[in-house]
């Protein structure tokens, strides 16, 4: 049954929210706890549908996953009897390429399917496939496969032409049981990538430098267990934080590392959003018109191109004329029409969003086009004036944990309902009046 939120707006964003765990930086690793024949113990997962997905990928090839609750679940490896990985799911997301460099830094061969995922511009694998080759393995594309297979993997010095977050977590999997030593430069700079090394390294890896553009990998014969715990989402803070301002509302986001967000906050103090820090919560308040800015989108630490719909949303609403530019995916503006439904005034131009500050919102029927284009057309919904439905929530679930939840703890009045369920939509009508 494919449901879709409804939203009234108009009400100030007040309270505390506890942010869950980085999904981008489970996803890596997950990939990586089946490096080992031993248990190992990860908490602080994100209960959203592309975890689910790669669980159930796991599981599918044989190894051992037991799900404790939501956020902690427990993997062995050793009884993986498959390195096939080939179903509808495990399509649609991003993230099934992990596998590739798990399964081959373990076994030396890896089939899995091409990934999926957003469809928010073109995102080529050239650079994953080029690392896999520098150290040993061959690399064929058939049939909508990718297999991979060498003799032994054997430590490479391997430069990126471009900053690709997935190919460094790719290839310093694939890396960490290679013969001698692999060095990755002009590697990615973000959060998680240090997250999967510092995991990696928990069980036993020899990973040096992760989180500067020179990571050094020397390899080890194994791994073993370990417990491990997940770095909170910045994306996820980011957003609410957005949020909390669009509304002109007072929140306390916790579970964060402030020094991930700073990009996010510079740019929101910077048009004149209260953003104060303490050791592991931000507090975001606002209560008067914001001004404008120009925004570029860069690879971290620069400002992340996860959070361009949030805040071009929020630069909508603001005094001036703003602009934003989309330097790392050229397909990342299809939420802006659906925005010029509620009012806005945006003008795309290539890659730069030319934006008109506007007074208010109104409340529309609208479509999220992908996961952060989803987040940021439900903030608009919080800051319209009347009704807002949005459709195709899926992309969002796939990124964000009880959005709908979190936000009417904060007072939203927001609800998750069937697709044309016209008496859910006068019940919420009514309660929310």
């Amino acid at each position: 049954m494919e449901n879709q939120y409804i939203i009234k707006g108009g009400t100030p964003l007040c309270g505390e929210v506890t942010i869950g765990g980085a999904k981008n930086a489970a996803l890596g690793i997950l990939a990586a706890a089946i490096m080992t024949d031993e248990t190992v113990l990860i908490d602080n997962l994100p209960d959203v549908r592309d975890i689910n997905v790669l669980l159930e990928a796991i599981r599918g090839i044989g190894a051992t996953v037991e799900r404790i609750n939501p956020h902690t679940v427990k993997i062995n490896g050793s009884t993986i009897n498959d390195v096939t990985i080939d179903y509808d799911s495990i399509r649609k997301i991003r993230a099934s390429y992990y596998l590739l460099g798990a399964l081959l830094g373990k076994y030396n061969k890896a089939d899995v399917a091409l990934p999926g995922g957003c469809d928010i511009g073109s995102r080529p694998i050239d650079q994953h496939l080029k690392g896999f080759r520098a150290l040993g393995a061959t690399v064929n594309i058939e049939y909508g496969m990718i297999n991979t297979f060498a003799d032994k993997l054997v430590g490479k010095h391997i430069y990126l032409d471009v900053v690709s977050v997935g190919a460094t977590i790719n290839i310093m999997l694939a890396a960490c049981m290679a013969e001698g030593r692999t060095v990755i430069e002009n590697a990615a700079k973000e959060p998680h990538i240090v997250d999967v090394a510092s995991f990696l390294n928990s069980m036993g890896a020899n990973i040096k430098g992760a989180g500067t553009d020179k990571i050094r990998i020397s390899g080890v014969s194994r791994l073993h267990s370990s417990e491990y715990s997940i770095i909170p989402d910045q994306i996820e803070a980011g957003t609410f934080m957005v949020a909390a301002a669009a509304t002109k509302g007072d929140v306390l986001i916790k579970n964060v590392i402030p020094r991930h967000l700073e990009a996010i906050s510079g740019k929101l103090t910077e048009i004149g959003v209260s953003v104060e820090e303490f050791d592991d919560a931000v507090r975001v308040s606002s209560n008067s018109r914001l001004c404008h800015t120009q925004i570029k989108t860069l690879p971290y630490p620069g400002f992340p191109t996860d959070m361009q719909p949030q805040i071009a949303t929020l630069l909508a609403l603001s005094s001036g004329t703003s602009t934003v530019t989309e330097s790392i995916f050229e397909n990342r503006f299809k939420y802006v029409d659906e925005l010029s439904r509620m009012g806005t005034s945006i003008k795309v131009e290539g890659n730069v969003a030319i934006i008109e500050g506007v007074d208010s919102l109104t409340g529309a029927s609208i479509t999220a086009p992908d996961l952060r284009a989803g987040a940021a057309l439900v903030i608009a919904g919080l800051v319209a004036d009347g009704y807002t439905t949005i459709d195709s929530i899926h992309y969002i679930e796939r990124g964000y944990e009880n959005f709908e939840g979190k936000m009417t703890a904060l007072g939203a009045y927001m609800q998750k309902i069937p697709v044309d369920d016209e008496r859910a939509v006068q019940k919420f009508k009514l309660k929310v009046s």
